[in-house]
């Protein structure tokens, strides 16, 4: 088992409430970045949603001030076409999502079609529509295998909270009876898909994150060291809530700069 002061050779990070706010930069979160750069560290920029391919995140944050590859950020939506891929090569599924989800079932050569398809799959989309949701029911009850990217309830937005994936897998349950199987945080499926993206070791990597229900526990299960950051969902008061808890707190990533290497040698 590593000990706390042990030197960190990678890092997972989660991306909203830990990097970026509402598409606002989280003071320091450059900083960071450019202290793991500058040691060589690998690290993989982790989310739960779907929406966006791996390009298309690295625009948006490239807009808040984060330079970070495409190669270094790792969605639900690559977490799921991998476990797919593992657990059925070239199959075929019905997918409700958009673009970062149909483009990772792609690449892996999947066949996407409702007629028959081998699983359902859901993500996050901003366009649910009745007919495809009552399709993916139809498909269910036919013995199409049911499958989610993460069982988040709900996502943020400028105008308040909105239902995502989670949401519309509980409605899909409740008319079919099945419930799916979630391939994203807080599954460690997620987090050891991630660590072989990278050629890490649970041992010496750290999960950064901003919620003790999703990056937390899947770090925890995962073997990694957890870091709980202050600066999105959670409050050093929420984590009493829960019967785990993290191997630090800390208010944001700024908090990490200049220790990296050993971030619990002090602890």
């Amino acid at each position: 088992m590593a000990t706390h002061d042990e030197q960190i050779l990678s890092y997972l990070t989660d991306m909203d409430g830990v990097l970026v706010h509402e598409d606002q930069l989280i003071p320091g979160a450059d900083e960071f970045l450019a202290e793991l750069r500058a040691n060589e560290i690998p690290f993989l920029v982790l989310t739960n949603n779907s929406i966006r391919t791996p390009r298309d995140l690295q625009a948006r944050l490239r807009h808040t001030g984060l330079d970070i590859p495409e190669e270094s950020i790792w969605t639900s939506a690559l977490a799921t076409a991998t476990f797919l891929d593992d657990q059925r090569p070239h199959g075929t599924a019905y997918v409700v999502g958009e673009s970062g989800l149909t483009t990772a079932l792609h690449e892996i050569g999947y066949v996407l079609t409702d007629s028959d398809p081998d699983y359902v799959v859901l993500g996050e989309t901003r366009t649910y529509s009745f007919e495809a949701i009552t399709t993916a029911i139809r498909l269910i009850d036919r013995g199409a295998k049911f499958i989610a990217t993460n069982p988040d309830a709900t996502g943020p937005s400028r105008d308040g909270v909105l239902p995502a994936t989670g949401s519309v897998a509980a409605l899909i349950t409740r008319a079919t009876g099945k419930e799916p199987y979630y391939v994203g945080k807080p599954n460690p499926l997620m987090m050891r898909s991630a660590l072989r993206r990278i050629g890490a070791h649970s041992q010496s990597t750290v999960m950064i994150g901003d919620r003790m229900d999703t990056d937390v526990i899947a770090g925890l299960e995962a073997g990694l060291r957890t870091v709980l950051v202050t600066s999105g969902i959670s409050t050093k008061s929420s984590v009493e809530a829960y019967p785990f808890r993290p191997t630090m707190v800390v208010g944001s990533v700024a908090d990490l700069v200049g220790r990296t290497r050993r971030p619990f040698a002090d602890q």
